[in-house]
Parts: C-alpha cells; structure tokens; sequence
C-alpha cells in the first residue's frame, strides 16, 4: 500500500499508475459520471478517503458499455471493483418525468448525452464480471441504495425486484458508505474468513441463518407478497424508512429461495472524521483528460459541504433515506479551513457559491431526545419537535467568520432553506436576507393546498406565507431588490386538477410566475413513489393519482402556464 502522489487526482490510465510507481490498483472504481477531484462527487470523496488509508485507488469514468476494454485499462485490482451510477439515478440522468430523454446530462463532459447507459449500475456489474472474474464487486450510490429491496420502477412501470440481484454483484452498501467501504475494504486486505458477513451499511443474499448473532430482523413483504399487493410496497417502504432513521435492526426480504440481508445504516461520521474527510487534498478540477467542461463541476467548484443529513423526512425525497435524518456537521474550523484554501485556487473571483448540505440551514441540527425510539417520521412536520435544536445561531456565526476571511467578498447559499426552520432563529433569518441571498433565494414549498402538503409531509401553507412577508420586511430595510423563488410541484400523488387550480389562483393573486416548476417522478424507494403505484396514502387510504402522462403533463401544464 503506497499513498503517495496524494496532491494528484486519482489515477484514470495506466501511465498515470506507473508516474506513481504503482503496478496494481487496490480499488478500483467505476461511476457513470465524469470523474471530478471535488468533495460533491461520489467517486472522488470515496477515493480520496480509501488512498489517505494507505490504499491504491483509480477510477474508470462513464466506460463504454459495449466491451470491456474501459474497465481493464489499469488492470485486475487486487482487492474489489466499487460501482456506482453517479450522483442520480441513472434513469433520472437520462429521462425527464414525461420519459422523454433529456437534451444534456451535467455530469458529463461537454454536458453530453448518450455517456452512461439505462440501469448503469447492472451494466456495469456485468462488464466488471467478465473483465475481472473472482475479483468482488461492490454496488453503491444513491442508484444502488434507493434499489436496494422490492421497489417500483417509473420508467418501465413495473415492480422491480432488489438491484443487487439484478446485478448479480457481491454486496451493496447502502446510504454514506465511506466507514462501510474501508471497513471492507481492510477485512479483504487482511484476508478475513467471510469478509461480506455482519456489515452495518451492506446488503448481501443469503438465509437468515446468516444474520449476526441477536440481530432480531425487521421481516419485510416478500418480493411475491409485493407483486400480489400493492399495499405491501408501501408497508416495506415505511420499514425501510424507519431502519434508516432509526438504524439499529437488520431487515429481511425473500424474493424467490432467496433472502436479503439488510444491515441498518452505518453510523455517521463523527465530527473528526468529516474533518479529516473534507481536508483530503481535492484539486477541485476535473480529471486533466477532458477538453471540454464538465457542467456540474463549473457549478460546485467553490461551494462548500457543511453536513449531512436532513430532519425534513419529506414523502417525496431520497436524501434523507439515503444520508439519514441525524444531521453529521463538520467543525467551523474545518470549513474555515476550506474556504482558505479555495481562495488560492487560481479560477477564485471572491464568491463562495454556496455552503450547505441537503438544506443549508440544519448544519448543527440535532435531536435532544433518544432518536432510536422516535416514532415521528420528521422532525419539522406537521410542526417542528420541541426535541430539536436547530444549530442556527451557530451557523449565524459559521458565516459571518467565513465573510471576514481575505479574498471573500460574497458568501452565498444556493442549495435552498427550510423556510420553517428559519424562522426559529431571526438572528439567522436576519442574516440569510442581508447578506447570503444574492438576489434571489430558493424555497420549496411544493405546494399551496393543505391536503396536499400533507401527503408531501411539508409544513402548512401559514409559515411560507410568514415567510414571504418577513423576506419583504427585511429586504426594504437593508436596501436590497429580491425575490423569492419557489420550487413547485404538479402531479403529486392525492394531488387533484382541482388542487393546481387553488395553487394557479395563489400564485395569480400574487402576481408570481413560477420559474422552477417541476412535475412529481416517482423515484425509487420512497414513500410517496409507494403512494404514487399503490394509490393509497400512507395509513392505506385511496387517494386519487394522476398516472398517466396525460393525466400528469395537464396538471403540469396548468402550473407552468398558471392555469
């Protein structure tokens, strides 16, 4: 194991393996979006994490799928192939909701399409299989983690059985898998007897013989019963959303003579390891290869990751079941530390794009109570819990630190606010309209119509509102013109043509015309993708469903032209 060369990006060819003095990669990765040396991107954070462990890593960027030439170029690794589709799902990268395919791809470079294929995590597992055989292959990414069990497919519309069993690879890591990837990674290195067994974070095939010992597993709706029912998806879902909340119990799954071992999430990086995670010497740049520029990585150069995690537990989002509902911060120093650095980059222009996570202001966020007996399925709905403590005032003073720093000029937040949580805090509120909002600020409401909300698990329509008029208020006084941009959503499930004409007549009194308007895709795992086929909410009450892109593309038709 050699780690040196650390200031380099990762090596993509074998001319690259050789300047480091390297004959073979420990790890191999392979993802579906183009390889940038940046913390936002998969590939880059889990490499970078495994290469300051003392282990060889390179990466094979969006391959060609129809040999394996791509993926032998550096040759066999010695202990694993990691896969992942990217930052989406590979579907969602390639169609919009209507299925149409989409017109350019932002994690590729040139922003060109047609460089990752359909289901990119099975296709990549088979092209691993026959390059590399005997040599394990690892599933992972928010692709892999989202498919994990029995789940609904939007593009084929269908039930869909688990991706690993599809893929046919070793083991799945699901959620944040840098503690679960090393771990691995180090019982193979050492030559551990079953090294797959007993994993937090991992999903494997075998019989519930092979659980750990005591772990009570949390039985699942077999893959049949969900084929009978539809009901039976929504009653895994709500399981899986708790083992991922809560993370204390293995789950079960049969599918066939087959069972499914899921092991609860591992646990968040502390405080120290995001540290030490997000101090790795990232270039921030793509990989030297590319000749044209990669969108995603223009966007995110000078932004900053701040934590993890989100408390919001909406119906609709992938986040919180992937990264979980605990909030993982790093320190003020550590992204302190970061911003410093940026500003020697040489591209720097003075403007931290923005800093944040899921959404910018739970950094600190956290539970007061025992969270592995909560039962609430979101810590801001229908109203905040009085067991949170939101962390604002510290991220109050986390930016006006960073605003002093030389080179600073602007400090922004792009990745949006929960309008609710911030105003628990005017001190922060006071600062997000003076000094982060450049102009314009994201908010999501998703929607005006109080039934609706519900369904969406998003707070009422009386604190946007509040909102709204405390943005006015605050703007008018530090002398600044801005606006408010909401993130709206047409087409969700127990949403009604009716319902989008309350939001049309809302956003007409006011004189708005949305900009982000989105219409609802049923991505897997989640709740509201359960809802969406079995047409039932959560307690299993009918809800009416606009299903078929006709049905779906008028209501999204009367949002984008306000009725």
């Amino acid at each position: 194991m050699d780690p040196t060369h650390s200031d380099l990006p990762l090596p993509m060819t074998r001319a690259e393996m050789a300047r480091r003095g390297w004959d073979q990669l420990d790890v191999l990765l392979v993802s579906g979006d183009a390889y940038v040396d940046h913390p936002s991107f998969g590939a880059a954070l889990l490499g970078r994490w495994l290469q300051a462990h003392g282990y060889r890593v390179g990466v094979v960027a969006q391959p060609r799928w129809d040999d394996t030439s791509d993926l032998t170029r550096m040759g066999p690794p010695h202990l694993l192939v990691g896969i992942t589709a990217g930052a989406l799902d590979s579907m969602l990268s390639i169609y919009t909701a209507f299925r149409a395919r989409r017109r350019t791809d932002a994690y590729a470079s040139g922003g060109r399409t047609g460089l990752r294929p359909r289901r990119a995590s099975i296709v990549y597992a088979n092209l691993a299989r026959r390059a590399f055989p005997g040599v394990p292959i690892v599933l992972g990414g928010i692709e892999a983690s989202l498919r994990r069990a029995t789940h609904y497919d939007f593009w084929s519309d269908g039930l869909r059985r688990s991706i690993l069993l599809d893929a046919r690879a070793d083991l799945l890591l699901h959620g944040m898998a840098e503690r679960t990837l090393l771990e691995l990674v180090q019982r193979l290195d050492r030559g551990q007897p079953d090294p797959l067994h007993d994993l937090p974070g991992s999903v494997r095939v075998g019989h519930a013989s092979q659980l750990p010992p005591g772990a009570d597993p949390l039985p699942l709706p077999s893959h049949e019963a969900i084929l009978q029912d539809p009901m039976a998806l929504m009653q895994a879902t709500l399981a899986l959303e708790r083992q991922a909340h809560q993370g204390t119990r293995w789950a079960i799954q049969r599918c066939g003579d087959r069972d499914l071992l899921l092991g609860p999430p591992a646990a968040p990086l502390t405080t120290a390891e995001l540290d030490r995670l997000y101090t790795l010497p990232f270039t921030r740049e793509p990989h030297p290869s590319y000749t044209e520029p990669i969108p995603a990585a223009e966007m995110i150069r000078f932004s900053v990751t701040s934590h993890r995690g989100c408390v919001g537990g909406c119906s609709f989002c992938s986040l919180s079941l992937h990264q979980g509902r605990t909030i993982a911060s790093r320190s003020a120093d550590s992204i302190t530390q970061e911003v410093a650095r940026m500003t020697r980059h040489p591209a720097w222009r003075g403007s931290v794009t923005d800093v944040g996570g899921p959404s910018a202001n739970m950094y600190g966020a956290r539970c007061t109570g025992d969270v592995t007996t909560c039962e609430r399925v979101s810590c801001l709905f229908p109203r905040p819990c009085k067991e949170l403590a939101s962390g604002q005032s510290e991220l109050t003073a986390l930016h006006l630190g960073l605003a002093r720093l030389p080179g600073v000029r602007h400090v922004r937040v792009a990745s949006g606010v929960r309008h609710d949580l911030a105003l628990m805090c005017p001190e922060f509120l006071e600062l997000l309209v003076g000094q982060l909002t450049g102009g314009q600020l994201k908010l999501a409401p998703e929607h005006i119509s109080s039934r609706v909300l519900k369904l969406m698990r998003k707070s009422s329509l009386q604190p946007f509102e509040e909102f709204l008029e405390r943005f006015g208020q605050l703007s008018q006084q530090a002398g600044r013109r801005q606006f408010v941009v909401p993130y709206l959503m047409s087409a969700f499930p127990g949403c009604t043509d009716d319902d989008m004409r309350e939001l049309t007549a809302w956003l007409r009194a006011r004189g708005w015309h949305p900009q982000q308007v989105q219409c609802f895709v049923p991505t897997p795992g989640t709740v509201a993708t359960a809802m969406f086929y079995s047409e039932r909410d959560e307690r299993g009450h009918p809800i009416p469903v606009a299903r078929t892109d006709a049905e779906r593309l008028r209501q999204h038709r009367m949002l984008a032209n306000r009725g």
